[in-house]
């Protein structure tokens, strides 16, 4: 008997839109909890979420960020904690994303509120990522064109600092392929970066959340170019990771590496089961890199196989 073999999923038996980064050995996990922001550390992969815990934010009893707190992330920037997340008052027309700085290098804070980040337009926007590349920090999220909730866009920004946008917001994704299209309204969202070997990769959840077809695509730009101009951004034909005959609705993900370094992991939720909507629990898998450079997630492993425990466990 192969005792590696200690893994399956789900991790957790209920959550969505996990978010994981690494910070010098500790694992720091979120998700979404909807009413309040909640994070977890880890010296293993496997073990985020079943950590320690901590409420690090509670919002407001009312106003423009006391409701539905949508899919947080956090980042390490420049010597502090930033975690960007997508609020309400109650009215979904009115999601924007907002911003939380941490006094000092605890991820368990305390936080300092920095309100808002928003273009010049302020249209409805969640699902707020950094693209970070040298000294230049970039801000790429999922919108609204206008004010009605017709399709939601991929928009990336230049950032000033990591609470402000600093130009105007420019479109690189809608959707507009048959895999995009599933469920009404048409939905690209999600957005999370990999970078290697000069490319950058956006990696982002498309058709709808609440559909067993909800899946990732992919847009790929290299390096050295602007990152400000959609034509640097090439949309991959095919999703990089979908349902199968077993596994529905994968997607609204984050990546990171084994403890030792030698493995990527892809840490995403997919539906209990077929049908089951924002019925969502986490699941993790390793992925590996074709010889064209671009990552390789195969298919989601199903609740039935088990995995060995990422390299350095």
């Amino acid at each position: 008997m192969d005792t590696n073999l200690k893994l399956r999923n789900p991790i957790l038996g209920s959550g969505a839109d996990p978010w994981v980064i690494r910070k010098e050995g500790t694992y720091i996990y979120t998700h979404t909890t909807g009413d309040h922001i909640k994070l977890w550390k880890s010296d293993t992969l496997s073990g985020i979420g079943s950590g320690e815990g901590k409420v690090v934010w509670t919002p407001p009893g009312s106003g423009p960020q006391s409701r539905s707190i949508w899919a947080p992330e956090i980042h390490f920037i420049d010597g502090r904690y930033y975690i960007y997340f997508a609020a309400d008052d109650g009215k979904n027309e009115n999601h924007r994303m907002y911003v939380l700085e941490s006094v000092g290098d605890d991820a368990f804070g305390p936080y300092v509120n920095r309100g808002q980040i928003t273009d010049s337009t302020n249209k409805w926007a969640i699902d707020g990522t950094v693209l970070q590349i040298g000294r230049a920090l970039y801000f790429i999220w999922s919108g609204w064109e206008d004010d009605e909730n017709i399709r939601q866009n991929l928009y990336i920004a230049p950032m000033s600092n990591p609470w402000t946008i600093s130009g105007k917001r420019i479109e690189i994704s809608r959707p507009d392929r048959a895999w995009e299209r599933i469920g009404e309204p048409n939905v690209n969202e999600g957005p999370v970066t990999l970078i290697r070997n000069n490319r950058i990769f956006l990696i982002y959840s498309a058709s709808g959340s609440w559909t067993d077809d909800y899946c990732l695509g992919m847009l790929s730009a290299k390096l050295d170019d602007d990152p400000l101009r959609p034509e640097s951004w090439k949309k991959h034909d095919r999703p990089v990771f979908a349902r199968t005959d077993t596994v529905f609705g994968p997607g609204h993900n984050s990546f990171a590496k084994s403890p030792d370094g030698s493995e990527d992991w892809i840490v995403y939720h997919a539906a209990v089961s077929k049908g089951a909507g924002w019925n969502r629990n986490v699941r993790m898998q390793p992925f590996s890199w074709n010889e064209d450079g671009t990552p390789h997630f195969g298919a989601p492993v199903d609740t039935a196989t088990a995995l060995r425990l990422p390299s350095g466990e």
